[in-house]
Parts: structure tokens; sequence; C-alpha cells
């Protein structure tokens, strides 16, 4: 007697029953979709190293006025305390001799006429001998436009403004009148002033070691 194949029994699950996918495959689980990632707690970071402060842009004008001024050496305390003072050793009879050799040795170095003052103690010089027969107006004119050497006698030389190079010749006189002349040509002398006469008279007015 032939045997007839049964029916094969369908077994269906607690769940139900599972569709199969056309292509004969089991369709995967579904997985749950990811809801957003909470953000990351915030932490506090390390401080880096400061960032380089830029150099500053300088125009030319800038450098000029930043530039710090050369260092020079220092004014010397002579120029402050007063002119330069050179002595001439003269006798009375010779000091207005040396007094114009003086004065020829400025010029011939470059000193200009109307930078020296020639002071005298004794008799005048002869150029202001000269200068005063035409009147005192016409002599002090020439002492105010300053263009040549101006001779005065130690009397009227308070009358004489300043210059640079002052020359005193003690040719005589009273003691009196270089007493009061050298301080006055110290005082009107600019730069140097030159005596010439009798260095220990010179030295007991002006002190020692003039």
């Amino acid at each position: 007697m032939p045997l007839i194949p049964e029916e094969p029994q369908i077994h269906e699950s607690a769940q139900g029953p599972r569709a199969t996918p056309a292509n004969g495959r089991t369709a995967p689980t579904p997985r749950p979709v990811p809801g957003p990632r909470p953000a990351a707690p915030s932490r506090p970071g390390r401080p880096g190293p400061p960032r380089p402060v830029p150099p500053v842009q300088r125009t030319p004008r800038d450098v000029a006025q930043a530039k710090p001024a050369p260092s020079g050496p220092a004014a010397p305390a002579a120029a402050a305390a007063g002119p330069q003072i050179q002595l001439i050793p003269a006798s009375a009879e010779g000091a207005l001799d040396a007094a114009e050799e003086a004065v020829d040795l400025l010029l011939e170095s470059g000193r200009a006429p109307g930078d020296v003052l020639v002071i005298t103690t004794g008799s005048q010089h002869p150029w202001a001998e000269h200068e005063l027969s035409f009147g005192e107006a016409s002599y002090w004119a020439q002492h105010d436009a300053g263009d040549d050497v101006f001779y005065a006698d130690a009397a009227v030389a308070s009358r004489a403004a300043s210059r640079p190079v002052v020359v005193v010749a003690l040719n005589g006189g009273p003691a009196a009148a270089a007493a009061s002349a050298l301080p006055l040509a110290h005082s009107r002398a600019g730069a140097l002033l030159i005596v010439c006469g009798d260095p220990q008279q010179i030295n007991s007015v002006l002190g020692a070691g003039v």
C-alpha cells in the first residue's frame, strides 16, 4: 500500500506569524532609533600662553623723536665759572706794547676785530686819543657799531659792553685803577681775559693762581 506524505504542520508562536520577505530571507529585527545625544558637559579649559603683542609700528618721525640724544661730555665747569684768564708779564712801560701784540695774535688767529675790547689803566691808547678828538659822541658811536677793536680808559670802561675777548694793559695809573679795572674786565669778557702787567699786582686783585 503506497505511503501518502503528510502535509506539514505549521506551528505559530505566541508572537504571531512572522512575515517572510519575497527573497526568502528573514527581515532583521528593527532597532530603536537613537534620540539626540546629550551635550557634553563643559570642561574647565586650561588658559593657554598669552599671545605676543605685535610691535608698535613707528613712523620715521616717531623714530626720530624717540631716538635718544647722543651722550657727550659735560660742559666744562670753567665755562660756567667765567672766562679763561691769560697773564702776560710786563712792566708798566711795556704793558701797552704787550697788549698790542696780544691783539695782533688774536686777529691773526681768526678773531674778528669787533670781538676785542682793550682797557688801559694809565695813558690812553693812541687810537682812543685820536677818536676822542672828534668828540665823545663819535667815539662811542664806533663802540656801538662793534666793527673794530675798541680801546677804552679804565675810568670810562664801565660804559663799554661785553665782548668775547677783553685785554687789559696795566700801563701805570693809580693802584685804584687796576683794582677796579680787573674785576670790570672779568665781568665784560665772554670767553677770554688777557692781562698784561705785573703778575704780583694782578694776583693781588684777581687772586693767586691766575
